[in-house]
C-alpha cells in the first residue's frame, strides 16, 4: 500500500481560481504538505490575468496567453479541481455548499473570488449592462459584443460607466480592437461611438493630474465623449440615463464602477464590511471565523485599505499560502503588510503605455513592453511548471494530537485483506443514509433494506439484459467519476434497446480515516445515483472495499421485450453508420495525466461523458436501427469489427466525417495517446486501404478507447436526416453520418477507410 502520508488527514478547501489562489496552488505543488488534500472550486478552469485584459481585448494576446489554466495547475499541486459554484458556507458543519453537487468539508477555507461591479442602485443595469467583473464571465460577453458589431451594418455607440483606470483601459482596448476589425473587413472604422461616463470631475481620479492629462488627451484624440461629474442613473435598452437628466443612445452598456461582492457571503454569517467583502486581519485570516481565510478584491484588510487592483492579489499569494500552511499545521500566523504604492502601467489600446508610481509619470511603447514583459513573466510561472517535488521533502507536519485520529491512522497503516478490507459499516451507513433511489414497483427488496440481497421481480413478457462494467479513477473529482461511471454502464443496456431496471455497485474507496472515507463515498456514489435515477435504474446494493485508487462499476439489469433487442449483428448493405458522439477520451486524459491537456478540453470532453445515451437509443430505434452498439475501451475499429463480423457485411468510413472532441487532434498529433491504444491498433488487419488510411491525421482516433462513448447505429439512409435531427434536438450535437455498410466481399479485410 501506499505510505502513510497519502492519507487524508485534513482538507484545505479553496473558493475560486483568482491570483492569489493560483499562487497557493505553486506553493503547494513545490512543497505539498503530507496528509492535507487540496480543493479547488472554481467556477471556470481558465482564470483570467487582469493584466492582460486590455490587451486580450485590443487583440495583442490570444485566449491561452491571457489565461491560467486550472487544470494543469491543480495537477501539479495534486488538487482536486470541481468545476462549480460556490452559494453558501456552512460554517457550523464546516461545508461549501455548490449550485450543483454535493457540499464539500473543509477543515481549513481560503476564498479568492474577485468582485463584481455594484449595479444594484441603477434601475435597469442589471438586465441591459454588462459588468466587466468577474473577469471570466466578461471574456464571454465581449465576444458577443464583437459578433453584433460585425453583424451590424450601420454605427455601434458603446459606453463604459466607470472612468477609473480599468474603465479607461477597457474602453480604449475594445475601440482599438473593433476598429481594427472593421477596417480588417473593408468597412469604415467611423462607425464605432465611445462614450466614458464617471461620477468624479476627471478621469482617474485615483492618479495624479499628470497622468489624468495625459489620458485626458489620449482619449479626445481618438474620439472618445467623456462625461465627468455625472453618474449613471438608469439603464434602457439602447439608452443610458445621467444624473444631470442627459440620456445618451447607446447599444452597449459595460459597468465598471464601484465593487462589491456576492449576498452569500455575509448570508453565511462572515464578518464583512459595507460592500460585503470579507473583513480579514494581517495573516488574510477572517475577524469572524479561524478556519477561513480571503485574498485578493474579496478581501477587506482591515489594517490596510486597497484600491482594488489585481496587483495586491498577486502580491497577497505568498503570504496567503504561507499562513494557509501554518493554519494547517497549528503554527502561529505571520503577519503581512502590502506595498503602499504599486507601479501602474496603464495601456492606451494599442501597444503603448502610461507607466506612474509615486507621482512619477511617463509614456511609450516602450513602457507597453516593459508591461508586456512583467505580464508573461507572471503568466509563466504558472503556465511553465517545473517537476513535481517529492512530498517527504516537505517541512510540514500536521503535528496532531488528537488520540482517535492517531489511533485510526496506526490502524490504516495495518489493513486486512478479504472481508477485512471492507469499508466500515458505520462508514457505509452514514454515507448512503441520505440517498434515495428511484422508486419502482418490482423491487421487492431493496437498498435500505436488512437482508443479505436484492430481490427484484421481473414482469411477464419480459426479458432480462444483464451487463457489468468497472474501472479506476481517472480524474480527481469522486462526483463526476460517479456520474460517468454509471453512464457508462449503463450503456451497454441501452445499445441493446432495454431499459435499466436495477443496478448493483462495485466501488473501492483510498485508505484513509472514517470522515474522509465517507466524503468520498457520499460524493462518489451521490452523482452516480443521479444518473441511475434519471435512467430509471433503482440502485439495490453493492460491495465497497479499501484500496491504493479510487474505482467504481456496476452490474447492471435491464428488461427488454425480447423482438425488440437489439443486436449488433443486424447491419444490412446499403444501410448508413451514424456516431452519436465525438470521439477522443483516450489521447484527451492520457495528456491530461501528463499535464499536456487544456482544461477547456477535459471539461468538454467530460460534459460528453456524462451525457447519457439513453436518449441517443431510443432515437436510432425509432427510427429504425438494425444493429447498435456504444463504442468504449476496444476503440470504434473494435467495435466496429466486432458489428461487421455478427453482420457479415463491410463497411466504408469516411475518417474526414468522424466527429472529434476539442483538443484530440492536438494531442494525438504530439504523440499522447492511451496506454490501450498498441492492443487496440492489432485490429488495424481489418483495414483493407490501411496504407493510405494511415496518412490521414484522424486515422489513429479509430482506436482510441473510449469511456462513456458514444452509440453506433446502423440505419436505413431513408430514415437517417430524421434520426439526426432528432438527436441533435436531444443534445447530442455531434451526431453524424460516418460511413455505410455494403455487401460481404471475399476479402479479409472488411472495413475500408475513405480519407
Amino acid at each position: 500500500m501506499k505510505a502513510n502520508q497519502d492519507i487524508i488527514l485534513k482538507d484545505l478547501v479553496m473558493i475560486g481560481g483568482g491570483h492569489s489562489h493560483v499562487a497557493v496552488l505553486k506553493s503547494f505543488g513545490m512543497n505539498p504538505v503530507p496528509g492535507v488534500r487540496l480543493t479547488m472550486i472554481a467556477r471556470d478552469v481558465h482564470t483570467p490575468y487582469s493584466g492582460m485584459l486590455p490587451g486580450y481585448v485590443a487583440g495583442h494576446y490570444d485566449y491561452d496567453e491571457a489565461h491560467v489554466d486550472l487544470r494543469p495547475l491543480s495537477q501539479f499541486a495534486s488538487s482536486r479541481l470541481f468545476h462549480d459554484e460556490a452559494i453558501k458556507i456552512d460554517t457550523v458543519n464546516k461545508r461549501v455548499i455548490c449550485a450543483g453537487r454535493p457540499p464539500i468539508p473543509y477543515d481549513v477555507l481560503s476564498i479568492n473570488i474577485g468582485s463584481r461591479p455594484q449595479v444594484e442602485g441603477v434601475p435597469g443595469a442589471e438586465k441591459w449592462s454588462t459588468p466587466v467583473k468577474p473577469i471570466n464571465r466578461f471574456v464571454d460577453k465581449w465576444h458577443q459584443l464583437v459578433e453584433r458589431v460585425m453583424a451590424q451594418a450601420g454605427p455601434h455607440r458603446i459606453g463604459v460607466v466607470g472612468a477609473g483606470a480599468a474603465g479607461v483601459e477597457i474602453l480604449l482596448a475594445i475601440q482599438f480592437r473593433l476598429q481594427g476589425l472593421l477596417k480588417d473587413a473593408g468597412r469604415s472604422s467611423e462607425k464605432i461611438e465611445c462614450h466614458l461616463v464617471g461620477r468624479s470631475p476627471r478621469v482617474l481620479p485615483a492618479f495624479s493630474s499628470s497622468v489624468a492629462s495625459r489620458f485626458e488627451h489620449v482619449l479626445s484624440e481618438r474620439g472618445v465623449h467623456v462625461h465627468c461629474g455625472v453618474e449613471a442613473t438608469r439603464v434602457d435598452d439602447g439608452s443610458l440615463t445621467l444624473s444631470n437628466g442627459k440620456t445618451i443612445e447607446l447599444d452597449e452598456v459595460l459597468l465598471v464602477t464601484g465593487a462589491s461582492a456576492p449576498a452569500w457571503l455575509e448570508e453565511s454569517g462572515l464578518d464583512v464590511d459595507e460592500n460585503g467583502f470579507v473583513r480579514v486581519n494581517d495573516t488574510l485570516r477572517s475577524l469572524s471565523h479561524e478556519d477561513i481565510f480571503a485574498a485578493g478584491d474579496v478581501a477587506d484588510v482591515v489594517n490596510h485599505p486597497r484600491e482594488k487592483a489585481g496587483v495586491f492579489a498577486v502580491r497577497q499569494g505568498k503570504p496567503l499560502a504561507d499562513n494557509l500552511r501554518r493554519a494547517l499545521v497549528g503554527e502561529t500566523l505571520k503577519p503581512f503588510t502590502p506595498q503602499k504604492a504599486a507601479l501602474a502601467l496603464i495601456s492606451t489600446g494599442d501597444r503603448y503605455a502610461i507607466a506612474t508610481r509615486a507621482g512619477f509619470a511617463a509614456e511609450g511603447k516602450a513602457f507597453w513592453t516593459w508591461k508586456d514583459w512583467i505580464d508573461r513573466r507572471w503568466m509563466a510561472k504558472y503556465t511553465e511548471l517545473p517537476e513535481m517535488a517529492d512530498e517527504a521533502g516537505s517541512s510540514y507536519n500536521l503535528g496532531l494530537t488528537n488520540q482517535d485520529t492517531l489511533k485510526e491512522i496506526s490502524a490504516i497503516a495495518m489493513r486486512c485483506g478479504g472481508c477485512g478490507a471492507k469499508v466500515g459499516a458505520n462508514v457505509l451507513t452514514r454515507a448512503l443514509s441520505e440517498l434515495k433511489p428511484a422508486p419502482r414497483d418490482d423491487i421487492l427488496i431493496g437498498l435500505h433494506e436488512p437482508d443479505d440481497a436484492a430481490v427484484v421481480e421481473v414482469p411477464p413478457g419480459k426479458v432480462m439484459v444483464h451487463t457489468v462494467d468497472y474501472f479506476r479513477s481517472f480524474i480527481d473529482d469522486p462526483y463526476i467519476f460517479g456520474k460517468v461511471a454509471a453512464n457508462h454502464a449503463l450503456s451497454d443496456v441501452f445499445a441493446m434497446g432495454a431499459e435499466a431496471q436495477t443496478a448493483l455497485a462495485i466501488a473501492t474507496v483510498p485508505y484513509g480515516i472514517e470522515s474522509k472515507v465517507e466524503d468520498t463515498v457520499k460524493q462518489m456514489m451521490s452523482g452516480a445515483l443521479e444518473v441511475l435515477n434519471a435512467a430509471g435504474a433503482t440502485l439495490v446494493g453493492g460491495h465497497t472495499s479499501e484500496g491504493a485508487e479510487l474505482a467504481l462499476g456496476f452490474s447492471v439489469n435491464g428488461l427488454a421485450n425480447r423482438e425488440d433487442i437489439l443486436r449488433k449483428g443486424g447491419m444490412k448493405p446499403g444501410d448508413v453508420l451514424i456516431l452519436t458522439k465525438p470521439l477522443g477520451t483516450g489521447t484527451l486524459f492520457a495528456a491530461d495525466m501528463q499535464q499536456k491537456a487544456k482544461g477547456r478540453w477535459i471539461d468538454a470532453a467530460l460534459d460528453s461523458m456524462v451525457l447519457s445515451n439513453h436518449d441517443a437509443a431510443k432515437g436510432v430505434y425509432r427510427h429504425g436501427a438494425q444493429a447498435c452498439t456504444d463504442i468504449t475501451g476496444f476503440g470504434l475499429l473494435g467495435h466496429m469489427v466486432e458489428m461487421v463480423k455478427g453482420s457479415g457485411v463491410d463497411v466504408e468510413v469516411d475518417l474526414n466525417a468522424l466527429p472529434i472532441m476539442d483538443g484530440a487532434m492536438e494531442t494525438v498529433q504530439a504523440g499522447i495517446l492511451s496506454s490501450l491504444q498498441p492492443a487496440n491498433v492489432r485490429l488495424r488487419r481489418a483495414i483493407r486501404n490501411i496504407e493510405e488510411a494511415s496518412k490521414n491525421e484522424r486515422y489513429p482516433l479509430m482506436f482510441d478507447p473510449q469511456t462513456s462513448g458514444g452509440l453506433l447505429a446502423s440505419i436505413h439512409p431513408d430514415h437517417a436526416e430524421a434520426c439526426l435531427t432528432d438527436l441533435k434536438a436531444a443534445g447530442y450535437v455531434h451526431a453524424t453520418v460516418i460511413g455505410k455498410v455494403l455487401a460481404e466481399t471475399d476479402h479479409l479485410e472488411p472495413v475500408t477507410l475513405i480519407s
